[in-house]
């Protein structure tokens, strides 16, 4: 993922003689109401706008809910007007690079040492970073080139970060052997580069001569033992879920509803749908553990919500794509909370039917999803659904087609039936196919609802958790889809800096 922390911030203030500063706790447990104490920003005197220099490093996680709490302290009582506004802070973030390039290259050697008595030898290469103590650290290996004095290696990528710490001019240590099969590999010699050196490309530079100290120190003549060129060179950004958040990428959140009669009549307190006036139902609670982080991504706000497996009002047809709020034209609803009304109101105008259908509502989104594959838009479909699905095949095609596109799947199971064709649809031990056809990447995660049921009736716990669970797939999937499309992402606009106040960027 990326790196995030527990979170805080802080702040100090102080005005005339007196001197505040803010303190900052964060939410350790996504199930805890707790706060812990984090740390407190260094205190600046007498100003009114302070900009505070401390930084603070929080791992970021897009499936949890990561709550921050900053008290402001004063050393001496504020007088003043009740009910003024006492002004503003204001946070600003940045992702920690930690430089996320990845080089690829390829090397080749010519007349290496020969090391075996029969043949020749059967060379690879070993790359090790430099740590600050001096030490080295293995970051790479080639594949063994068999029986060749002259051998050419495959490209390879790595991560720049993991090949010299994101120090362009620290040194890399590069050792040449001889594969033997007992494992007693022979040295042939050694040579040291760097990122900005090997960052040049083919030229004179980056031709090495491979040195085995050893033989240098025996022999007079000794001029090498061979000599690598570096055949080719690039260097590409690897791009994480939050540079295209902060490039504008929009998250498009709608909502299937399964409304087959399986569930029980909802007057009854046995239905999966019951109306509880005490308790949310199982789907409103799946419905609101993850609507609740994934309506942050989406600026609007707006949620399409959809019904499938009832009959509709006027003439009793059966529906397997139905809006919620009752209006074809005009799907969305206001927030969670509008999806949730929404919800209600069609129990009570809608009969349960059937059959369980999930490929018009994966098609329903696919449309959509069709229409903007440029990156600025992505489509996360949840189907809350209590059972056995009836059109498999269908569901598969729609999935195969939909992996093409900008779209993400995740599906609760409510109740106690058996799931085992959601597990298929899943795909995490096999990829899902339709008419021989592999589904070009992963988009789908099911989870049953019933294991995350806290048995003392604290559902906040296990809410969280299934939040946690259901989205923790979604920034890798979201990434496969733009990375197979080779879309980068927008530039971040400016921060924004508050009228008469200059902008020193203050992290958290």
């Amino acid at each position: 993922m990326l790196e995030r922390e527990d979170q805080t911030t802080s702040t100090h203030l102080a005005i005339a003689e007196q001197r505040a500063f803010w303190v900052v706790g964060f939410q350790k447990i996504v199930e805890s109401d707790g706060f812990l104490f984090f740390g407190r920003t260094e205190v600046i005197d007498n100003t009114l706008n302070p900009d505070f220099v401390r930084k603070y490093i929080l791992d970021y996680f897009f499936e949890e809910k990561q709550n921050l709490r900053f008290d402001f302290r004063m050393e001496k009582p504020l007088g003043g007007i009740p009910g003024k506004k006492c002004g503003a802070i204001i946070l600003s973030a940045e992702e920690l690079s930690n430089c996320r390039d990845s080089a690829t290259m390829q090397f080749c050697a010519n007349k290496l040492d020969k090391k075996d008595f029969f043949g020749k030898s059967d060379p690879f290469m070993v790359f090790y970073r430099s740590n600050e103590d001096g030490t080295f650290t293995i970051c790479h290996k080639t594949e063994v080139v068999k029986n060749t004095l002259n051998p050419v290696w495959q490209p390879f990528a790595i991560p720049v970060r993991a090949l010299c710490n994101g120090d362009y001019d620290r040194t890399i240590k590069v050792e040449v052997y001889d594969w033997d099969r007992d494992g007693s590999h022979d040295f042939i010699g050694d040579f040291t580069t760097s990122y900005r050196e090997l960052a040049r490309g083919q030229s004179q530079f980056n031709v090495y001569e491979v040195v085995n100290p050893k033989k240098k120190m025996k022999k007079k003549k000794y001029v090498n033992s061979g000599t690598v060129t570096l055949l080719s060179f690039s260097v590409e950004s690897e791009f994480t879920f939050l540079d295209y958040i902060k490039g504008g990428t929009q998250i498009n959140f709608t909502v299937a509803i399964d409304f087959t009669a399986s569930n029980g009549n909802p007057s009854q307190s046995t239905s999966l749908h019951y109306m509880n006036p005490y308790q949310l139902n199982a789907y409103a609670m799946a419905l609101k553990a993850v609507g609740e982080i994934i309506q942050d991504y989406d600026s609007d706000k707006m949620f399409p919500a959809l019904g499938f497996g009832a009959k509709l009002p006027p003439d009793g047809r059966v529906s397997h794509e139905f809006p919620l709020n009752g209006n074809m034209e005009n799907p969305y609803c206001n927030g969670i909370e509008g999806i949730l009304e929404a919800y209600h109101q069609s129990l009570k105008t809608v009969q349960l039917y059937g059959p369980t259908n999930f490929a018009p509502v994966v098609n329903h989104v696919a449309r959509y999803a069709a229409a903007v594959q440029d990156g600025s838009q992505y489509f996360v479909l949840l189907i809350i659904t209590d059972g056995v699905i009836s059109d498999m095949a269908q569901t598969k095609e729609a999935i195969v087609n939909g992996a093409k596109l900008p779209m993400s799947i995740i599906i609760v199971g409510v109740g106690q039936a058996e799931f085992d064709a959601m597990v298929e649809l899943d795909g995490d031990d096999i990829r899902i196919s339709s008419r021989g056809k592999l589904a070009e990447r992963d988009i789908v995660q099911f989870v049953p609802f019933r294991d995350y049921m806290d048995r003392t009736g604290n559902h906040v716990l296990s809410m969280a958790r299934l939040a946690k669970d259901v989205l923790a797939e979604i920034p890798d999937q979201f990434i496969s889809y733009m990375k197979s499309r080779g879309i980068k992402p927008n530039p971040a606009p400016p921060p924004y800096t508050p009228p008469g106040h200059t902008h020193h960027h203050t992290q958290i």
